[in-house]
């Protein structure tokens, strides 16, 4: 059986879609970049927030719109990838023999987390998708915990993603003003070079204390929504996982479009 990696993905902007940048591209490429089209992608989504784990398990799930403002082409895209309930009812029994709690998601469809990035790297949109959440009140290891049992899926040639942004902070973003090809902020770049060099020298638990003791770690990540899916991922990848930085970008200064790779 072929064996995935896990990934971590920055989303960014719904407008991925439809304007040109280099994190677009790299998607649209992202195909690509894997050994083999996996047989199901498991995303764990910063923008599907539950108090217990929650797990899509409809099979047609709808396009999630979870945003406002843009333009009517937007709201016109469809990502009509199909569920997988069998995938679904399987993770919540891995997660609750780990003493996980979860629970399923008949309901909820894919947020532009799931469908943005998906829709760039496959746009076919004829591989099972499973959304699972983040808890933003959950704590750095619980998640990197989930991602930890996710990990036995990829030797099933399942694609795990965790879905956010290397950097997150939009009050910078709106107060600065900047345009799309400003130099990157200083404060900006030391946060990525510290956590790039613990990624790649494998200190995970400096990783999992990003926020607290990075450079900068709570300027990048006002919220904690955004890096939570870098925890999964990471938890995903192994201990023994190496990270492949696959792509940087940074769009209005401030907003880091890296996306990496662990196996």
């Amino acid at each position: 059986m072929i064996r995935q990696p896990s990934l971590f993905l920055s989303h960014g902007s719904p407008m991925i879609v439809l304007d040109k940048s280099p994190a677009r591209t790299f998607l649209e490429g992202l195909a690509e970049e894997l050994s083999s089209k996996p047989e199901a992608i498991v995303v764990i989504s910063a923008h599907y927030d539950a108090p217990v784990t929650s797990i899509t398990s409809g099979l047609h799930p709808s396009t999630v719109y979870d945003f406002g403002g843009f333009p009517p082409a937007l709201y016109e895209m469809v990502y009509p990838t199909p569920g997988a309930p069998d995938l679904a009812n399987r993770i919540q029994n891995m997660l609750q023999s780990a003493g996980i709690p979860s629970r399923l998601d008949s309901e909820d469809g894919f947020d532009h987390g799931t469908w943005t990035p998906l829709l760039l790297a496959w746009p076919a949109a004829d591989i099972p998708v499973v959304q699972i959440s983040i808890n933003e009140r959950g704590s750095p290891q619980s998640h990197y915990d989930l991602g930890v049992q996710l990990g036995a899926l990829r030797d099933e040639n399942i694609l795990i993603v965790g879905s956010g942004s290397m950097t997150h902070n939009l009050s910078a973003f709106f107060r600065g003003n900047f345009s799309h090809n400003a130099p990157t902020e200083p404060w900006v770049i030391e946060f990525l070079d510290w956590l790039e060099t613990k990624l790649i020298s494998g200190d995970h638990a400096a990783v999992l204390r990003a926020i607290n003791e990075g450079p900068y770690g709570s300027d990048n990540h006002p919220t904690m929504d955004h890096i939570l899916p870098l925890f999964v991922a990471l938890g995903a990848g192994g201990v023994e996982g190496k990270a492949h930085k696959m792509h940087h970008s940074v769009d209005h200064a401030v907003l880091a479009m890296d996306m990496w790779r662990f196996d």
